[in-house]
């Protein structure tokens, strides 16, 4: 849901997901506040129930505080907004619930730091209601088209270390409390999809890491409540004894629901699940998230399901092809005859899917066509990468513009990476606070789930923001391999602003966890560690002026994410 809204000194907009409302404002008139002893931006947040009556009001909190007030509380300590502000134009809420009400106020708090004072006069106030989950009891129930499931990915961060003291996971048991907080509904959700599959129904299933016990039984339930099932798993990889020792111990061999996957070429990387009502493809769970501890509640990840006949046929009869073992040679054909890679922009309001193997051993038709799209954005643009950035997406982001590109990646840039020195271009890895955290901040822990920490998520947006965003998500990591020779999924959406609020909110969530990190650790490692950074600045031109600088991407930013263009 998105809103806009205008007082007398401030203008405001809101992007609301499922659990993620993205907050942007700016001035009026878009130039700088004239009073000196602005000292930042309290939030004010009410939650309504249905019938419009107030549940709950309280100022927001966060953790950056001004250093000399409030001393002696420990590091970590949440502390009102009200006291200790926001110092930006852009801040997100991380704690909302979906499909709930919210009423939003953005106040200025100005004098001085240990006398602060609210002029409510100037405030701007925002109406808003979250995004459902969408879920379903039965297939046959009405629902959004898309379905959107996003875990919560960042175990290295504040709310970690102060809910649970940073102890380590119980990555078998997924209804601990750490593991229920990590997964933020995604376990959940990929359950009650596979369980909707009751008696006359069926799943196909096209998975590489298939080796969390608790899917697999779930699996061999929905079996056993007369769904006929079958599973194309990884048999090639070094996942293959972990994959088949979770068929075993869920029996799935003795219901022939098993079907190894041996092409040696590439590497098998669905992680799709088709829901068919009789002998009719229904739907289908698609996304990054591989069937282990760490895909569901590790690293960043996504499940979407999306309720399309014409859709979850596709991926029905492109699951038959990996069925019958088919190489990538066998594979492009058909696959680029099911799903032709457009000649330019998609349709309007298009959903559609893209399947690889598809492009031929010395071409990057695929990876050019996503690369023009993410040239194409107006404002703004976001993309994931699990592992290296490929020179398509080099060459783009090497070119100045005006687009605010945000580009999040697991792990620092390589020697042979390159993604320019434009102002708009913000980059951000993974990381977390280790032993050198800053000041006011807890000790952060690393992720014990995975390989690669942080970020497994394969999507891009193409102003998110507008009345037509582009949003292009799926199991493909934005690499020649995985156009070439990988099994592959990716699903194209034009048009669905409820999906793009979603992602944008969620990748915002993300991005500026990493991107806080990622910054103390190049100041480190440049040896200009900064502990102030952890405080607000006392100031008032020390935080606004890079807002206002036409030379900083903040001041882009302030414009772009408050007043879109349509």
């Amino acid at each position: 849901m998105r809103v806009k809204e205008k007082g007398t000194e401030l203008k405001a907009a809101a992007y609301a997901g499922t659990y993620v409302v993205v907050l942007a404002w700016d001035t009026l008139n878009g130039k700088m506040p004239t009073r000196k002893d602005l000292l930042g931006y309290a939030i004010e947040r009410a939650e309504l129930d249905t019938a419009g009556n107030e549940v709950e009001r309280y100022w927001m909190r966060g953790i950056k505080r001004f250093k000399d007030k409030d001393k002696g509380l420990p590091p970590g300590t949440p502390v009102s907004t009200a006291e200790h502000p926001i110092q930006s134009f852009l801040w997100a809420d991380y704690t909302a619930k979906s499909g709930t009400k919210y009423q939003y106020r953005i106040v200025p708090l100005f004098g001085k730091v240990k006398q602060p004072s609210l002029d409510d006069s100037a405030g701007v106030t925002l109406d808003v209601i979250t995004e459902i989950e969408g879920d379903r009891p039965e297939p046959n129930i009405d629902g959004p088209r898309h379905d959107v499931f996003f875990n919560r990915g960042v175990i290295g961060s504040q709310a970690y270390a102060r809910e649970f003291g940073n102890r380590d996971p119980d990555g078998e048991n997924p209804r601990s409390k750490e593991m229920k907080w990590l997964s933020r509904g995604l376990f959940e959700a990929l359950v009650r999809f596979i369980g909707l599959a009751g008696d006359g129904m069926g799943l196909r299933a096209a998975l590489y890491e298939f080796h969390y016990q608790p899917v697999a039984n779930a699996f061999a339930k929905a079996i056993e409540t007369g769904a006929d099932v079958k599973i194309v798993y990884d048999a090639e990889s070094s996942y293959k004894t972990e994959n088949e020792a979770t068929i075993a111990a869920a029996g799935l061999d003795d219901y022939n629901a098993a079907i190894p996957r041996t092409v040696s070429e590439g590497i098998r990387h669905n992680k799709f699940i088709v829901l068919l009502k009789g002998d009719t493809p229904v739907a289908v769970w698609t996304g990054s998230t591989n069937i282990s501890a760490g895909g569901i509640f590790g690293h960043s990840n996504v499940g979407h399901v999306v309720w399309d006949e014409e859709v979850a046929a596709k991926y029905m009869d492109y699951w038959q092809r990996l069925a019958d073992n088919l190489t990538p040679t066998k594979l492009r054909v058909p696959n680029r005859a099911a799903t032709p890679t457009p000649s330019g922009k998609p349709p309007k309001n298009s959903v559609f899917p893209l399947f690889s193997a598809r492009d031929d051993k010395d071409s990057s038709e695929t990876l050019d066509w996503y690369a023009a799209r993410f040239d194409e954005a107006k404002e703004v643009s976001c993309m994931t990468f699990a592992f290296n950035i490929d020179e398509v997406f080099q060459n783009v982001l090497n070119q100045e513009n005006n687009v605010l590109r945000y580009v999040l990646k697991d792990d620092p840039l390589g020697e042979e990476e390159s993604i320019g020195h434009d102002r708009d271009v913000i980059f951000a890895s993974g990381g977390y606070l280790g032993k050198d955290a800053l000041d006011n901040f807890l000790q952060e822990r690393s992720n014990p789930l995975n390989r690669n920490r942080y970020i497994h998520n394969k999507f891009m947006l193409v102003d998110p923001l507008s009345d037509d965003p582009l949003i292009i998500t799926g199991s493909a990591n934005f690499s020649k391999p995985s156009q070439r020779i990988n099994d592959e999924n990716m699903l194209v959406i034009r048009g669905e602003k409820r999906v793009a609020d979603i992602y944008f909110g969620e990748f915002m969530r993300v991005f500026d966890h990493h991107y806080a990190r990622y910054i103390v650790r190049l100041l480190r490692d440049e040896g200009r560690s900064d502990q102030e950074a952890g405080y607000l600045k006392e100031e008032t031109a020390k935080w606004l002026k890079p807002h206002f600088d036409s030379t900083s991407y903040k001041s882009k930013r302030r414009k772009y994410f408050a007043s879109p263009k349509k």
